[in-house]
């Protein structure tokens, strides 16, 4: 159970699990105590959202292909074989939502774990599972802004590890991260990469604004390629808003006239308070508030340009 604020946002799985090709009940989907992703951290996944429209009585989940041919991505450069082409994913969930009669915003969490029970480090012959699981969820961290501190832990490098690849292991990075930020009375993280550059956030990407121009670190810089990241960035421009990928220092952060974290998860969430250092006038920036607005407003499916990004379940 993920908590903010000692407020549970995921209250429970959803009746029905997708498992290699197959609807199961979830209480059936257990593993041995020797899986080798238990142990060693070989999973690869996604974080999914889909958005209930109560204007059109209709489910949409957002970005669905992007979302698996990334998937798709991280298992190439982890040498796991998925099992199933990115349309057969899409297909799985949209049987798997409709089996579980969604109709409220749902996160959607694909997985393919080594399931071998086994100490063996190499990978490349061992089976795996491929599952998808649907839990209700609200908002991530608080929509009204949010204190980050820039932890000491710094981002795990591209080049001693492919930051493209969503790999579980790797998020022990960012739950060491995470903890120190709340021990010291903050929401959430942000790490700087080896050079003292600003990455991201512990499980998103961030952009400030300076003089109305919105700047994001860019991809080389130890970062996932967010694909809320490209939303914000391709929505932001449909806004007549400029955006630029550049480096980032911390007192840029601290000078910066708004700061915001961008994820599945998290949104479009705008950062109040970085280090204790007070950014702006101490609320959400009225360029995060007209970007996360246009934002909902596409992933809810009431901006046609995009219904492309869409994926209806009804």
């Amino acid at each position: 159970m993920i908590m903010l604020n000692k407020e549970p946002i995921v209250q429970h799985l959803m009746k029905y699990v997708w498992v290699n090709g197959k609807l199961i009940p979830e209480k059936e989907a257990t593993i041995p105590i020797l899986t080798h992703a238990l142990h060693y951290g070989t999973s690869i996944f996604e974080g999914i959202r889909a958005y209930w429209n109560s204007d059109n009585n209709n489910l949409y989940v957002f970005r669905a292909r992007d979302h698996y041919v990334r998937f798709h991505d991280s298992a190439k450069i982890m040498s796991i074989k998925v099992g199933y082409s990115v349309d057969e994913l899409i297909d799985a969930t949209v049987e798997l939502l409709r089996a579980n009669d969604v109709h409220e915003d749902v996160y959607i969490r694909p997985i393919t774990f080594v399931s071998a029970s086994t100490v063996n480090l190499d990978i490349r012959n061992l089976d795996v599972t491929t599952a998808i699981i649907t839990v209700p969820f609200g908002h991530y961290l608080e929509p009204k802004g949010i204190k980050a501190k820039v932890v000491s832990w710094l981002r795990v490098h591209n080049s001693m590890f492919p930051m493209k690849a969503k790999v579980s292991g790797i998020y022990v990075n960012s739950v060491i991260a995470i903890i120190d930020a709340k021990v010291s009375g903050f929401d959430e993280a942000i790490l700087l990469n080896r050079d003292g550059y600003v990455a991201e956030g512990s499980g998103e990407n961030i952009f400030i604004i300076k003089d109305g121009i919105l700047y994001t670190p860019p991809v080389y810089d130890s970062i996932l390629e967010g694909i809320t990241r490209d939303t914000v960035i391709t929505i932001a421009r449909d806004l007549g808003l400029t955006v630029t990928e550049k480096r980032i220092t911390r007192e840029e952060l601290y000078t910066a006239d708004e700061v915001f974290f961008t994820g599945t998860a998290a949104e479009v969430t705008p950062v109040v308070n970085i280090d204790g250092r007070v950014i702006g006038n101490g609320e959400p920036g009225p360029i995060a508030l007209k970007v996360r607005s246009y934002y909902m407003d596409v992933v809810h499916g009431r901006v046609s340009k995009y219904k492309n990004w869409l994926t209806p379940i009804y």
